[in-house]
């Protein structure tokens, strides 16, 4: 594997791809990749998909900050999120809720939860995540898992949520100014006709009313960095 340039924190949408690429320790033993490597491996709930994440995702912070010239974002996408392992689970055990229809999964991070979404028969899947590195990650995750998925970089949250079905939120409402960002959108989509599934591990940043409890999921070692401890996570539906 090559040494990793250095880059520009204003040029990492253009070489975060370059960047992922040479991080990514195709041995195919976890245990045998250095600590700040990327490797293939399957979220506990969700053994179907096979995605590239950290072996250990601090240490990868770190080497990614060592290689930009400026901060670079915390890789949040090179884990696997309790709420995004819940909603991926949820669709692929019913795929009758994506089946040929319009889905954009916000915040996502790994492209876990559009990944499930594709394998279960949508009919297009949006990701979409502001940070580049995490844009770069879904192309890497959904060629490993030979679905079609379209990247999206960038703020949507802004938008009329006219143009979606089923909008799906993997553990995006981890903090109440991000939940102050994200509710109004899903409201809109709801509004417009369109469904609304999140996956949350109990961050307490959920809206009170309009939920429906669709499945809760308990399992041991869904948790990852501060949320090591987290055995549990619910998937809702938004009614409004």
């Amino acid at each position: 594997m090559s040494d990793i340039s250095i880059i520009r924190a204003d040029d990492s949408a253009e070489a975060a791809p370059r960047i992922l690429a040479e991080l990514v320790d195709e041995s195919g033993d976890p245990q045998g990749a250095g600590s700040d490597w990327l490797v293939r491996a399957s979220a506990p709930m969700v053994p179907e998909v096979q995605l590239y994440l950290a072996a250990d995702a601090v240490v990868l912070w770190a080497r990614l900050e060592a290689v930009a010239v400026g901060p670079v974002g915390v890789p949040f996408w090179a884990s696997a999120w309790a709420g995004g392992q819940g909603v991926a689970r949820y669709l692929l055990d019913n795929p009758h809720l994506v089946e040929g229809r319009r889905v954009l999964d916000i915040a996502s991070g790994s492209g876990l939860a559009a990944i499930a979404a594709a394998l279960a028969g949508a009919g297009d899947v949006v990701a979409n995540d502001i940070d580049p590195f995490a844009v770069a990650a879904i192309d890497l995750n959904t060629e490993l898992n030979g679905v079609k998925v379209t990247p999206h970089l960038g703020d949507l949250l802004s938008g009329p949520g006219d143009d979606v079905d089923l909008a799906l939120v993997g553990d995006a409402l981890y903090s109440p100014d991000i939940a102050e960002a994200v509710l109004p959108f899903l409201r809109r989509v709801v509004a417009n006709g369109g469904e609304v599934i999140i996956g949350d591990p109990g961050r307490g940043h959920l809206p009170r009313e309009g939920l429906t409890e669709l499945m809760t999921y308990r399992r041991d070692g869904i948790g990852v960095l501060t949320d090591h401890n987290v055995t549990e996570v619910t998937v809702f539906q938004m009614n409004g």
